[in-house]
């Protein structure tokens, strides 16, 4: 498999290391310098944009004593130790995090900063000079018009848009910023711009809409220029028809965009060319496009050279000038989607039929590139799925269920290519995706393939990898594997269920998976844009849809506390995870609002507002449990952003009612005499051991009631996705790490394990293989399974009192039946490493703490043994500073 963006790997060695490549180990110097979590990022909108970096220092006990940032327009300066627009003092700390507030950032302008650092003996190092540009800023900065053509939201063809424009001096820079309601593709001069896909990403479009920048210097010609636009439906015209209406938004319009292109000429002059009704457009050789289905392109349309200052667009009609689809049009700030990597067919089958079907040997998101040579007019149709029928072909009975065309032009997940006849030509879509493993390839005339002809291009957000897990259980390995792929399938710019049958934001899932996904990537730029769906989504009473973003679905029908919970507890991982306090505060009134709500609604504390433990294997627990303690989780985390803000009465209100929320639950679902919760399922025990409504006198018992639980069901899993959530942490920080590895480690029906050994390369949306429904193959909400890994075994977990991982909480579990065991995490500070083997009856533990922080180390000893550090005994609680140590426990 060939990597296309090679960022996200070539980093990789950054990310599992705790210093810089290229420099000796022993130098200390600030390193890995981002704005906004970005690297030398343009085009920012927030007027105080976070600075973070990182120290290499491999000394033992590295950290930083004080800090201090120089922010100006002028590199040189800044590379001597002025800022000219924000110069810190010397502020003795040793945080890696500051927020801007020098003068006021201007729009459109590029600003150079650096950091000093003191190191644990007072020496200064200084960190080389890193960027960042500020983009539109205000809705009143935009000069361009927003314009489409003048056809309806039921016209299929995709619309063609371009313009000419000439320089007459010399170009020293320039900069595109388009904002879309829909898709597009930008070209300046022919040449396609950026390597994003699916750009700007999905929001509620009617209250905020995206727009990228693009540096396009090279591409400025010296004399006439052209730029072409490509617009496609995305989710605002959605014409495809199924169960959630986005067919019937308030906000769906055919596709438009503004585009202002400032450029910056040698005598210090600006000119920009901008979007209005002089424009020409006309309809392209896409055919069909749907975010949903598929796309279909029609090769003999095709109109050479579109995007250049020859051709002679005589025959295009003018634009028409549009409303903005938002008042509130802001930056585009975060990782995009990309074609991150090449996946060729492993193999063909040519059926009896003369159909060709094409396996990629996994399961991804994303597209597949097809290249043929055939007579013009041949109508070549690729349907893609996830699994085949016994005669081979591709079956989309498991993905199709939801989809109500209404009639047979848009068939579901099958691109269709209608040939040029002009030799080899080529296909691959570019305003939808899919989730597959195989394509089946007809053609309305013969045709000769093989493998080669088609390739896979695994799509989804390019977060950076920060994780690496391998064990000496072949198994785990490859559970590790597919929860990161089925997490990636399901990152687009927000979080969704599947890359196939919905594409949905849907909440519940998202905060099941958000600490598999933080222990694995570095994701927050994602979730901070989700939560801005969020907001955008909220009712004023609290209330919040079950799938963010909506054209309105969601809000009568699965958003209890049980799904809607993200509000809270993705802000909340979010902080443990960076140690950034912003997205509690950007959240806060709608956590709070949102508890409120439910309070007002269910004030005895106990709520039967949710779905429930969804898809269970065959126990079901009362929703009332299951919610309950969602909304006593979110209560918590109220009470906790508010001590962390200071807000001393919110914080005494949301203690009082969680205590409140508590109480009622073990007043009616704990038998005290007994021991136990309800009938005692397995997600009846779990939940409340996770979410912490077990009273501490309570616990032990509880949680051993739920081991011999698990032993009576054979260490197999009796729960659907909230108590799959909570079952391996519930018991592995109770005592019983065993009993959880031996369900994590299972291979027979129901288990992850399962699904591996039948041969899944993701996860799967039901623990029966062969279920008549709920049955994606591609799906992430049984995917905790990958954060445990990280917890659960190698025990690194955040404090929350100092959050992300300033200090680590290390608690590993060396579990029996596990030899081996390896795990990274980059965090905030650097390489977090928990590493442990067997030698004989002792356990040799390896530990790698960043410079700058410390860890809390406990060990899980037994039968008289004792952990060893250089020869000499160290006490089960052992807290350490940064460095790299050696134990034996024996």
């Amino acid at each position: 498999m060939k990597p296309i963006c090679k960022s996200a790997y070539l980093l990789l060695g950054l990310f599992f290391s705790i210093t810089t490549p290229g420099l000796a180990q022993n130098v200390f110097k600030p390193y890995a310098l981002r704005t906004e979590y970005l690297e030398q990022p343009i085009g920012l909108d927030n007027p105080h944009p976070r600075f973070t970096w990182m120290l290499n220092d491999s000394r033992q006990g590295a950290k930083q004593t004080a800090y201090q940032l120089f922010v100006g327009t002028d590199s040189v300066a800044v590379s001597r130790g002025m800022g000219s627009s924000w110069a810190t003092p010397k502020t003795a700390s040793a945080d890696i995090l500051a927020t801007y507030s020098g003068k006021p950032l201007q729009a459109y302008t590029k600003y150079f900063w650096r950091v000093d650092a003191w190191d644990k003996n007072g020496v200064k190092a200084s960190s080389v000079v890193s960027s960042f540009e500020m983009g539109v800023m205000k809705m009143t900065n935009w000069k361009g018009t927003w314009i489409s053509d003048e056809q309806g939201v039921n016209v299929k063809p995709a619309p063609y848009f371009r313009t000419t424009f000439g320089t007459g001096k010399k170009v020293i820079s320039a900069r595109a910023y388009i904002a879309v309601a829909g898709l597009y593709e930008l070209y300046l001069n022919g040449e396609k711009i950026g390597n994003h896909r699916l750009d700007p990403m999905y929001t509620r479009f009617d209250r905020r809409t995206l727009y990228v920048t693009y540096d396009v210097t090279k591409q400025i010609m010296a004399g006439k220029n052209a730029i072409g636009v490509l617009l496609g439906n995305g989710w605002y015209n959605h014409q495809s028809t199924a169960v959630w209406d986005f067919d019937k938004a308030t906000w769906r319009n055919r596709p438009a965009f503004c585009l202002d292109l400032r450029i910056t000429y040698n005598d210090g002059t600006t000119e920009t060319i901008r979007s209005d009704e002089h424009w020409k457009t006309s309809f392209s050789p896409i055919t069909l496009n749907s975010i949903y289905t598929a796309e279909h392109y029609d090769a003999r349309l095709e109109q050479p050279g579109w995007n250049t200052i020859s051709f002679d667009d005589a025959k295009w009609k003018p634009a028409f000038n549009r409303p903005a689809p938002s008042q509130n049009i802001t930056a585009q700030a975060m990782h995009p989607i990309l074609n991150v990597e090449e996946i060729p067919a492993q193999s063909v089958n040519r059926l009896d039929d003369g159909a060709y079907v094409f396996d990629l040997g996994r399961n991804i998101s994303g597209v597949s590139k097809f290249k043929v040579s055939g007579k013009v007019g041949t109508v070549i149709r690729l349907k893609h799925g996830e699994r085949l029928y016994k005669n081979g072909h591709v079956d989309l009975s498991n993905i199709d269920i939801h989809y109500r065309p209404t009639d047979e032009k848009d068939p579901f997940q099958v691109d269709i290519f209608t040939l040029s006849g002009k030799g080899e030509e080529t296909f691959m879509p570019r305003f939808n995706y899919k989730g597959f493993q195989f394509v089946e390839v007809t053609s309305s005339e013969p045709i000769e393939l093989t493998k080669e002809n088609l390739t896979g291009y695994f799509m989804h957000s390019d977060v950076p990898p920060v994780g690496k897990l391998s064990t000496s259980n072949p198994i785990i390995n490859k559970i590790w594997a597919a929860t990161n792929n089925s997490y990636l399938s399901n990152l687009f710019g927000y979080p969704t269920d599947c890359p196939q049958r919905e594409k949905n934001g849907w909440t519940g899932d998202a905060h099941i998976a958000v600490e598999t996904g933080l222990y694995n990537f570095d994701g927050i730029t994602i979730y901070e844009k989700w939560l801005s769906d969020h907001r955008d989504e909220q009712q004023p009473n609290g209330v919040l849809p079950s799938i963010i973003p909506t054209s309105g679905w969601g809000y009568e029908w699965g958003n209890g506390p049980d799904w809607t919970s993200t509000i809270a507890i993705i802000p909340w991982d979010i902080y443990l995870f960076y140690g950034d306090k912003k997205i509690l505060k950007d959240n806060y009134e709608n956590i709070t609002r949102y508890v409120n709500h439910i309070n007002d609604i269910y004030p005895t504390g106990l709520t039967t507002w949710g779905l429930g433990d969804w898809v269970p294997v065959k126990s079901k627990s009362p929703v009332e449990m299951t919610s309950t303690a969602y909304y006593f989780a979110d209560v918590t985390i109220a009470a906790k952003i508010a001590g962390l803000m200071g807000i001393k009465a919110d914080e005494a209100k949301y203690v009082t009612l969680a205590a409140k929320i508590k109480n009622a639950f073990n007043a009616k679902y704990l038998n005290q005499q007994t021991g136990n919760y309800n009938t005692g399922l397995q997600t009846e025990l779990a939940v409340p051991l996770y979410w912490g409504l077990v009273p501490d006198n309570f616990k032990s018992r509880i949680a051993k009631r739920l081991a011999d639980r698990v032993t009576t069901d054979n260490f197999h899993l009796d729960v659907g996705v909230l108590g799959g959530r909570a079952i391996l942490s519930a018991l592995s920080d109770n005592g019983y790490a065993d009993v959880a590895y031996q369900i994590a480690s299972q291979e027979t029906y129901p288990s992850w394990g399962w699904w591996m050994v039948n041969g899944a390369t993701t996860l799967y949306e039901n623990w029966k293989i062969d279920a008549k429904s709920d049955i994606s193959l591609n799906h992430i909400m049984f995917g905790d399974v990958g954060a445990w890994l990280y917890r659960g075994i190698g025990g690194i977990k955040p404090d929350e009192k100092q959050g992300g991982f300033k200090n680590v909480i290390m608690q590993p579990n060396f579990v029996t039946g596990l030899d081996q065991y390896t795990a990274t995490h980059r965090g905030p500070y650097g390489g977090i490493i928990s590493s442990w083997k067997r030698n004989g009856s002792a356990v040799e533990y390896s530990v790698t703490i960043p410079p700058n922080s410390s860890a809390d180390l406990y060990f899980p000893v037994q039968d008289g043994k004792k952990p060893y550090l250089a020869g000499k005994a160290v006490p089960i609680a052992y807290h350490v500073s940064a460095g790299v140590y050696q134990f034996v426990i024996k």
